[in-house]
């Protein structure tokens, strides 16, 4: 699908990136700007600056920056156009593609009015289940036995729903609505409207929300024994088990700060790590990982770890979620497969073992490339040549899934060496004239860096103002604050900062103290702990921005600066040599086309542009944002053009004292330039 950039210039002109940023981030006035805590890496004190006036955003702490349309993408893990798509429903407009004809565009619209109304029906419903949960001392005793407490129940909107057949009907006024069959929370039966009932009865609730945060379906969980255990919402216009993850709206962030996605197997999975201090869990919804899970995920990472159960159960769902993870295992991503004693999930394991010893095991996951091998080799005696042939079979569709890329040609030479054939005979026997090079060894990747400390998700619980007084601990004036010890009774606190649980990982071992240094012979050995480091080498400084560069600043944050320059101030700007000329020349003529636009959207005007590196470079960056109120920033451009006036007026006047001694009137306009000049000094 192609849109034309005149349509996106267009939508960042109708759009507020405040009320966009705003929906997913708590944004207070501060000057000219709003602030608020960056939603891309942890911190405690705001440094996230959102710009009305450039319709910008920008964090002083992790540099992230763009518009409403990079905040969609990079947020909330939408794809280009689906962010596209977005923002034009919410301002009423249509987004073009030549490729669809009306039919298909009207089809694409009336699917996108089912869907919106199909989320606001599940939300109600789960708005229900939620005050059912609050009424429900069976329900609430069954989540404080898991250890869950009421801060993270209303994190995960959980709910319940109650006895019944028709408990619904006193939610919606229509109980016969076909809305309420098509979003899966009624079943009809065969012999019609009379045999309407409630597909979650008696049940806990764990609504499904997609990226957006929109509900779009539910997995309920009996109380006892009862069959099924868990009960999904079945395959609507706007859930689709094979494309979404439970929880990856509520861990987004904590990916992020993390630096990995954890996948387990489960709702209570993902509920109790996020309990115990793993709020970067998700789960897939009763249905194997697919390449659609893998790539969702990926949008927000470039680490995955999977977590099975070690049974022969597990097994077969991590060899599942191999084959959706091999398309995406590019050299640039870690992808790994966690598997824990067969009596144990991760729950369980961490109640057992403690939060530490369930890093540990993260820490020590099997990376893809040996589980691929494992997987492979399961079966086969590499002993006897039939047992190397039959491993060669079974890697062949693995491989052959990999994108290009240095792990696959490394993955090509271990697989020979265990059939006992050199790389190029393998290459040629599975890609015939394939013509495939024998792999060359690569250098180990660099460490992932750490990220920064997770912040605890505080929250109050959600249970009524009016609490039963059989409900202790669940209630808000006893609910405990969302931070320490997790367990069963405590909140959650991020294990670390970075990494597999982030800060210094729980599974690393201290070196000891004093620090290894290299020496001439080639050999390591302690560093005592009171040498000087060594001279670290001079880093080059960034240049200097002068005053062109500043005007460009100012102007591209606020056009409208543009109405009140004088004829001289116009022409100076536009006689700066290039590539500043050529760009005042360029906005001024946008600015007399369009009138004042916001820097997004000038953003988007400026691609292919020449121009566009030095408006990107000056646009960029913590100096890029004009602090201030719109007064002092008036007066800020009026001084650089001042004095850049006073320069070019300097100029004018050495030509013209060269020029006096033929030319009599040259004196006459030297006096006139230096009065000129005067003025701008305000002498």
């Amino acid at each position: 699908m192609t849109i034309p950039q005149s349509f996106i210039q267009e939508l960042l002109a109708r759009v507020d990136v405040v009320d966009i940023v705003g929906r997913y981030v708590q944004l207070k006035k501060g000057g000219a700007n709003f602030m608020g805590l960056c939603p891309f890496h942890g911190e405690k004190s705001p440094s996230f600056s959102v710009s009305p006036a450039k319709q910008f955003y920008h964090c002083f702490g992790c540099g992230k920056n763009g518009n409403a349309i990079s905040f969609l993408m990079d947020h909330a893990g939408m794809g280009f156009v689906e962010a596209v798509q977005d923002l034009a429903q919410g301002v009423g407009l249509q987004v073009p593609d030549d490729d669809i004809s009306p039919q298909e565009r009207e089809r694409a619209a009336a699917a996108r009015q089912k869907q919106a109304t199909l989320s606001d029906v599940l939300e109600k419903a789960a708005d229900a289940y939620r005050r059912h949960l609050r009424e429900s001392q069976r329900a609430i005793g069954y989540f404080k036995g898991r250890g869950v407490s009421g801060a993270v129940a209303k994190r995960y909107g959980l709910g319940y729903a109650p006895e019944g057949w028709r408990s619904l009907a006193s939610v919606f006024p229509r109980y016969d609505d076909p809305l309420l069959e098509e979003s899966g929370l009624v079943i009809v039966g065969e012999e019609g409207q009379d045999k309407r009932y409630d597909r979650f009865r008696d049940r806990v609730m764990f609504p499904i929300r997609n990226v957006k945060g929109e509900c779009i379906g539910f997995g309920g969980r009996v109380l006892g024994d009862d069959k099924p255990k868990y009960l999904n919402s079945p395959e609507t216009p706007v859930f689709h088990k094979g494309r979404e993850l439970y929880g990856l709206f509520e861990a987004r962030t904590a990916i992020r700060e993390h630096g990995y996605a954890l996948v387990t197997e489960g709702y209570m999975d993902v509920v109790a790590l996020a309990q115990l201090g793993f709020p970067n869990a998700v789960a897939t919804l009763g249905t194997a990982c697919t390449p659609e899970h893998v790539h969702k995920l990926l949008r927000f990472t470039d680490a995955v770890v999977f977590s099975f159960d070690g049974d022969s159960a597990g097994r077969r769902a991590a060899r599942k979620a191999l084959d959706g993870a091999l398309p995406h295992a590019t050299d640039t991503r870690s992808i790994k497969f966690l598997f824990l004693p067969a009596e144990h999930d991760p729950d369980s394991f961490i109640r057992a073992h403690g939060t530490d010893a369930f890093a540990q095991h993260v820490g020590n996951a099997v990376p893809l490339s040996r589980f691929l091998v494992e997987s492979a080799s399961e079966g086969c005696d590499l002993t006897t040549a039939e047992g190397r042939a039959h491993m060669a079979s079974n890697a062949r569709p693995l491989w052959t899934a990999l994108p290009d890329g240095v792990l696959k040609r490394q993955l090509l030479g271990e697989l020979a060496e265990l059939t006992q054939l050199n790389a190029r005979d393998l290459s040629e026997l599975w890609n015939p004239g394939g013509g495939a090079r024998e792999p060359a060894r690569a250098p180990a990747p660099a460490p992932r860096p750490q990220a920064s400390a997770a912040t605890p998700y505080a929250d109050e619980p959600p249970w009524g103002d009016m609490p039963p007084p059989d409900l202790d601990g669940w209630q808000p004036h006893h609910e405990p604050e969302y931070v320490g010890g997790g367990g069963a009774t405590g909140g959650y606190e991020a294990p670390g900062a970075g990494g597999y649980g982030g800060g210094k990982p729980p599974f690393r071992k201290n070196s000891g103290g004093g620090d290894w240094k290299k020496g001439s012979n080639g050999k390591w050995s302690k560093r005592d702990k009171d040498a000087p480091w060594p001279p670290q080498p001079r880093l080059p400084r960034t240049p200097a921005m002068g005053r062109a560069d500043h005007a460009v600043r100012l102007l591209l944050s606020h056009m409208a600066f543009l109405e009140e320059l004088t004829q001289d101030d116009h022409a100076a700007l536009c006689a700066q040599p290039s590539p500043h000329g050529p760009l005042f020349t360029w906005l001024e003529a946008q600015f007399h086309e369009h009138g004042p636009l916001a820097w997004a959207v000038l953003r988007e005007s400026l691609r292919d542009h020449e121009c566009e590196e030095l408006a990107v470079k000056v646009m960029t960056g913590a100096h890029a944002q004009t602090e201030g109120e719109l007064a002092e920033l008036r007066l800020e451009l009026r001084d650089l053009l001042n004095r850049m006036l006073i320069e070019d007026i300097a100029e004018q006047q050495k030509l013209l004292m060269l020029q006096a001694a033929q030319d009599p009137t040259a004196l006459e306009r030297y006096r006139a330039l230096e009065q000129k000049r005067k003025i701008l000094l305000g002498v």
